[in-house]
């Protein structure tokens, strides 16, 4: 049983390894093409597939949350520049090339995974009603909520979008049957385990994976909440 990781920028995608590397994420393989390059069958044998995964707070999160490593689930924090202040107030540019929303759909239609869980920014309203039009009409039940991370103790409030499609199909559903596995121990947090992780230089690069990073602690609140 192993993950699957992808992420394009280089340096959050050494960091992967890195975390991988001393056990704190899930094992697995990291790939650093393009979601736009990967196919379904590159997919195949892996049960935890994290799409735009950035420094593994996905992974990091389900472990928390004691969602087992051979639980499957997919996870995926879509960029969100298509319909943030970046698109200067216009809502959702279809025509962005950063709009990969199709582009994860499609994998998803090919491979069905289970129980997708996903992140965005709470004004991710014109996008999100596309993804639920979408997992809907693949059969997923959706949920969703808007959750700050000063709920789980933080100084900022860091609203975002937490959202799960739970399938609905009984072929599917029978893969979310699992016992809980034993607790992982709890750490740190990942940006303190994640600074200390050797060959990883400080700078612009980590400013920028922490920048984009979810909020575990968050998330864990999230999945547990799913799993019950």
């Amino acid at each position: 049983m192993s993950a699957y990781y992808n992420e394009i920028d280089k340096y959050a995608a050494q960091w992967l390894r890195n975390l991988i590397a001393a056990g704190h994420i899930a094992p697995g393989d990291v790939d650093e093409r393009s979601i736009l390059e990967v196919k379904p069958d590159d997919l195949r044998g892996y049960t935890q597939c994290h799409f735009f995964a950035g420094i593994g707070g996905w992974s990091y999160a389900l472990r928390l949350a004691e969602w087992p490593d051979d639980r499957p689930v997919w996870t995926g924090s879509c960029p969100c520049q298509p319909f943030s202040s970046a698109s200067a107030g216009r809502g959702l540019r279809r025509d962005d090339d950063r709009h990969f929303w199709p582009i994860w759909k499609a994998l998803i239609v090919e491979c069905e995974p289970c129980t997708v869980f996903g992140e965005q920014t709470s004004a991710a309203g014109d996008w999100f009603d596309e993804v639920c039009d979408d997992l809907e009409g693949m059969g997923y039940a959706i949920g969703a909520s808007v959750l700050p991370a000063a709920s789980v103790g933080f100084d900022h409030a860091r609203a975002r979008l937490y959202f799960v499609g739970y399938s609905n199909s009984d072929s599917k559903s029978r893969c979310s049957i699992y016992a809980k596995a034993p607790r992982v121990p709890r750490h740190r947090g990942i940006a303190a385990e994640l600074a200390c992780e050797d060959g990883l230089s400080r700078g612009v690069g980590a400013m920028r994976a922490y920048g984009n990073a979810i909020v575990p602690p968050l998330a864990q609140k999230f999945i547990e909440a799913c799993m019950t």
